[in-house]
């Protein structure tokens, strides 16, 4: 997929007017995503992204802590000030169609390395462990 095709397709998914808009959407997500993901889900990932998506993603430097998927989306609200509605609705957006260029596999290795609450930004079911009897 080229940066215009996923401009494009993000466009369609948030049902965004312009592909500036898009494109806002893309770079806020990828650089916020591109602070939280680490190691070889990391490098794996900026492999299967456009360049240019790749570049925003990868220019950033990790986060020492990790946030939970709420977390991911209230500290982008803080940064950005939008609503956490608005944030939701943007990285829902972008995360579906990064989701697809990862492909299930790089995809459920990204999920394993993150904290809980991000399987559905990405679009995914959020599955729980289920709890041993003491």
């Amino acid at each position: 997929m080229t940066y215009d095709q996923m401009l494009e397709t993000v466009r369609y998914e948030g049902a965004y007017p312009t592909r500036e808009r898009a494109d806002e959407a893309v770079r806020k997500i990828l650089a916020a995503l591109g602070r939280q993901l680490t190691g070889d889900e990391r490098v794996d990932l900026a492999a299967r992204l456009p360049l240019e998506a790749a570049l925003t993603f990868t220019g950033q430097i990790p986060d020492t802590r990790q946030l939970t998927g709420w977390g991911f989306v209230k500290d982008l609200a803080t940064r950005t000030g939008a609503t956490p509605a608005t944030v939701r609705w943007e990285t829902g957006a972008v995360l579906t169609v990064v989701a697809r260029l990862a492909g299930p596999e790089l995809l459920t290795r990204i999920l394993d390395r993150l904290p809980d609450g991000w399987a559905l930004l990405f679009g995914q079911a959020q599955l729980l462990q289920p709890q041993r009897a003491a």
